[in-house]
């Protein structure tokens, strides 16, 4: 791994960037009670630096799940530069195109399941959801069924911030006084096998086909057009539903020709130990959504890969009206074979699990401290669930242990919720591994079940 030499930065220039952020940012998820900042300037590896030159542990994979191969990799700078000084950019649209989206294009239908051989850029995972359900929509419209326009979703998924991908959202918070919103969207309980108490005694896969039979009986089949869901929960607190969850769904879906939409933006290129980890689920998706992995997050770029029939039908008669500025940038499709360069030739891709294998072997402790409910790996992600109580499940709010971890150890984790979340790059060593661990565990054995945490 080459990594940039960038010197630190000068500290004197830190309160006054801080200054500037409260007064020009709006950040997202920002509230008036986090005043606090942490300007990051300079990665390498799985470390970063703030502007005060505090070296923090990315046990995040830059906060979102996305930085496969690590901060600070030439090869992928190179990719770009090289590429912006032979074409920085032109359009895609209409009979446009430039060779590194044709190139990227190409590797994607590659790796992708068989049957899924067409791409349509954006910009991230967002508009990758809101491109997918206009798809599916007008896939139907132009069978001749415009009444299948419902779209259903599964309450604690995540699936972006735009109306569209925000509707689908399942956290109430995300359409919360911002309505209207985008209409016949449907929610359905997710598969968490944690919380049997959710399924009425009965195994969660039998509960939730029951339930989404009775709600595709109550919408009416011929009104749905797709049901959307991430293989993996990740947001939701890197839920994994029960083996049998996914075939028994895709087969109900079939069985009304509803389409099935895969979001892959954080599960894809790698996370959880494979290129796509919808095909190992039984889901046999029409569409996949991927973004995040796909540069490592060194620019912005997603992909929504469609099968033969879905694109034939929306680029038939008046074709695919959609699209965005960026659609194919061709120095973030340069970036993106470079990446995805990089991901196979050091195997990272099946490092995922080796990571997953150290997290899991130095969480075990964690694993008994009465605050800790469960704790679920995915290849190189982690999701450790915290509860007031073992017995009743009650939710813990992890956002006080996760800032604790970061003050106190130097190690960047996430929240959602009650989950405390750790999803590295690709690059991490055992030792990172153990230093985030014995940071979580560490925190994890002062957090009282009131939220409060003992001094240390």
């Amino acid at each position: 791994m080459t990594i940039s030499p960038t010197a630190p930065p000068d500290s004197v220039a830190a309160p006054e960037l801080e200054a500037r952020d409260r007064r020009h940012l709006i950040h997202p998820h920002q509230r008036d009670a986090r005043d606090e900042r942490s300007v990051i300037v300079r990665g390498a590896g799985c470390v970063v630096w703030d502007a005060h030159g505090t070296e923090l542990l990315d046990a995040t994979g830059g906060a979102n799940w996305l930085c496969q191969v690590g901060h600070g990799r030439r090869e992928l700078a190179e990719a770009a530069a090289e590429q912006m000084t032979r074409l920085e950019y032109f359009t895609s649209f209409d009979v446009f195109s430039n060779d590194k989206s044709i190139e990227l294009a190409t590797r994607l239908a590659d790796l992708a399941p068989e049957g899924i051989n067409r791409v349509f850029f954006t910009c991230g995972g967002s508009e990758g959801v809101d491109t997918a359900i206009k798809a599916a929509r007008l896939y139907h419209h132009r069978g001749g069924e415009p009444d299948r326009t419902w779209i259903l979703a599964r309450r604690f998924g995540y699936h972006g911030a735009t109306y569209g991908s925000g509707t689908a959202t399942g956290f109430d918070g995300m359409q919360h006084a911002v309505g209207p919103n985008l209409p016949h969207v449907a929610k359905l309980t997710p598969p968490h096998p944690y919380h049997a108490e959710w399924y009425d005694g009965r195994p969660p896969t039998d509960f939730l086909i029951d339930e989404l039979a009775r709600t595709i009986d109550r919408i009416g089949p011929g009104r749905i057009a797709a049901m959307i869901g991430e293989p993996v929960m990740a947001g939701g607190g890197v839920i994994t539903p029960p083996a049998d969850y996914w075939p028994r769904v895709r087969q109900l879906l079939s069985e009304h020709g509803i389409l099935l939409i895969a979001d892959e933006v954080v599960t894809a290129y790698g996370r959880t130990g494979f290129w796509f980890d919808s095909p190992r689920r039984g889901m046999a998706p029409d569409l996949i959504v991927t973004a995040k992995g796909v540069t490592s997050g060194y620019l912005p770029l997603g992909a929504v890969l469609l099968n033969d029939a879905i694109a034939d039908a929306v680029t038939s008669g008046d074709g695919f009206f959609h699209g965005y500025t960026y659609f194919g940038h061709p120095v973030a499709c340069a970036v993106g074979l470079a990446n995805l360069a990089v991901l196979e030739g050091e195997g990272l891709i099946d490092r995922a699990a080796t990571i997953g294998d150290w997290f899991r072997a130095e969480l075990a402790g964690a694993a008994e401290l009465p605050v800790v409910g469960d704790i679920r790996v995915e290849g190189a992600t982690v999701g450790v669930e915290l509860v007031t109580d073992r017995e009743t499940r009650e939710p813990l709010l992890a956002g006080a242990a996760a800032t604790e971890v970061r003050r106190a150890h130097r190690v960047v984790v996430r929240d959602y919720g009650n989950t405390i979340v750790l999803a590295p790059p690709l690059v991490f060593e055992q030792q990172q591994a153990r230093r985030a661990a014995a940071a979580v565990t560490e925190v994890l054995t002062r957090l009282r079940p009131d939220g409060s945490l003992l001094p240390r």
